[in-house]
């Protein structure tokens, strides 16, 4: 049913991860990795991902200080040529301060490198850095993200026939063919969604999946963002059990959930200190273990119960955890692939596939 936007359906629940590219030292060291030594990360994340069988591995797109993501497109074709199975989005690419012919054309020939494994997700920004950088007002921060990214829709729907078309931040398009053609009949191309109804609303009247992001809160919060999107979905007229949700947000795994929390916050602190200017509340982060939020943190078995808990009440189709940020140790990142793997992955798809008659 969601096959056109890269879910498999017959696997259940699909599982993901996605870096933002922060380039931030370890602070339990104070050491930090070159820029070509962080990016090999990233790669050896997703190589290792895709042999432990997950399904989709995402790059975010950043152009300030503690990032190296700013070419996120060029970072996932060499994640395609690494890997041989999952599938590689961007997470997100900023649509506001890009040329959607451009974006179109990355992901096209991304497309074509990984064999039809490219996914778009389109965001607004969270760091507004780069409107000044890029040549943007940022006082037209939402009407930017809405034409654009109603563009980069229309330019994927043509499939290579002429296109015209005209707003007001970009020149016109007269019977502009947009090439290359990609693998996949279409790109999927999902809106990203910070939290708030109003994007999800307007995400359902546009008739696009929705890519949910979470940094934390009570899951009901967002229980009430994924029913906005839906009941905007069938009052525009599309059918809400055609168009696939991902939730994304912190994974953080360890022996015990009072361990991960001694473990990771240091480094969730100092990342949202040096990439948003401001840290994360130390009773905040602490109420990330409880079974009503948001986040999963913990041992294996909790987060295995935490997620099947999310999908029982979102019903959504894929999960997508950042768990590599604020300069957590490489090493643990790559022991908690495997563990994903091999306990969290069989566990999730177990409980979450689809019996026979429901994939008819």
């Amino acid at each position: 049913m969601f096959e056109k936007y890269g879910i498999d359906s017959i696997k259940g629940l699909e599982f993901g991860l996605y870096t933002l590219g922060d380039h931030i030292a370890d602070p339990a060291t104070g050491k930090r990795v070159s820029p070509q030594e962080r990016i090999q990360q990233f790669i050896e994340m997703a190589k290792l991902a895709d042999q432990a069988g997950l399904d989709v591995f995402s790059i975010g797109e950043s152009h300030q200080e503690y990032f190296v993501s700013q070419a996120h497109a060029v970072i996932l074709a060499a994640v395609a040529q690494a890997t041989k199975n999952i599938r590689i989005s961007s997470a997100s690419t900023i649509v506001s301060t890009s040329d959607p012919v451009r974006i179109y054309e990355n992901f096209a020939t991304l497309d074509l490198i990984s064999g039809g494994r490219a996914e778009i997700i389109g965001g607004r920004a969270s760091r507004v850095g780069l409107f000044d950088l890029l040549g943007y007002d940022l006082q037209d921060y939402e009407a930017l993200f809405e034409e654009k990214f109603a563009l980069l829709n229309l330019i994927n729907d043509s499939q290579g026939e002429p296109i015209n078309w005209e707003g007001e931040y970009r020149a016109p398009l007269k019977d502009a063919v947009v090439l290359p053609e990609p693998v996949q009949e279409k790109l999927p191309i999902w809106r990203a969604v910070g939290g708030a109804p109003a994007s999800a609303i307007k995400a359902g009247m546009q008739g696009v999946p929705m890519y949910l992001a979470g940094l934390g809160g009570p899951m009901t919060s967002y229980k009430r963002t994924i029913d906005a999107y839906r009941d905007a979905l069938s009052y525009s007229g599309y059918n809400p059990e055609e168009y696939p949700v991902a939730l994304a947000g912190f994974l953080l795994i360890a022996e015990d959930s009072q361990q991960a929390l001694r473990q990771y916050y240091p480094s969730i602190n100092e990342g949202m200190m040096r990439t948003n200017g401001q840290g994360f509340q130390k009773r905040a982060f602490a109420q990330g273990v409880d079974p009503r939020s948001i986040m999963n943190i913990g041992s294996p078995q909790q987060i295995i119960e935490k997620i099947l808990q999310q999908h029982e009440l979102f019903g959504h189709q894929r999960y997508v955890g950042q768990m590599d940020f604020g300069g957590v140790p490489f090493n643990v990142i790559m022991k908690n692939i495997d563990i994903i793997g091999e306990e969290i992955l069989p566990a999730i798809r177990k409980y979450t596939k689809p019996d026979k008659e429901d994939t008819k």
